[in-house]
């Protein structure tokens, strides 16, 4: 059974938001991983198999939508769990990363305090790999 920090990948191209993000997860005692386009988030994903995936929807190349169509489509990386982060706070969005395979939607913008919380549940009730 893997010890130490759980790793977060974060997909997000804002450099404002990445930052926040990262600075607040790395405090928080969790290995952060990023990418700022989603072909180079799902190269980060499958060599770093991070334990939980914060994914922005709008994002330059792939979009968040396809980049979570992969990684749900794995037999093992379906069980990541995936938060969507994004600006599009639509019912029809929502439900359409729900039917993606999205785990949480988090509309920006966004309170630190409770996405801390949600990542913190999602990591604690995952089975070891």
């Amino acid at each position: 059974m893997e010890t130490g920090p759980k790793k977060i990948l974060i997909i997000e191209d804002d450099p404002d938001t990445l930052a926040l993000l990262k600075e607040n997860f790395k405090r928080a005692g969790y290995q952060v991983v990023a990418a700022e386009t989603g072909e180079d988030g799902l190269s980060l994903f499958k060599r770093q198999k991070p334990d939980l995936v914060i994914l922005d929807v709008i994002l330059p190349g792939m979009d968040g939508w396809e980049v979570l169509r992969r990684i749900k489509s794995g037999p093992i990386s379906r069980r990541t769990p995936v938060i969507m982060l994004t600006g599009q706070g639509e019912d029809a969005d929502k439900l359409k990363g729900y039917e993606i395979g999205a785990d949480f939607y988090v509309p920006k913008p966004f309170n630190m305090a409770k996405l801390l919380v949600v990542v913190r549940s999602m990591v604690s009730e995952q089975n070891p790999r």
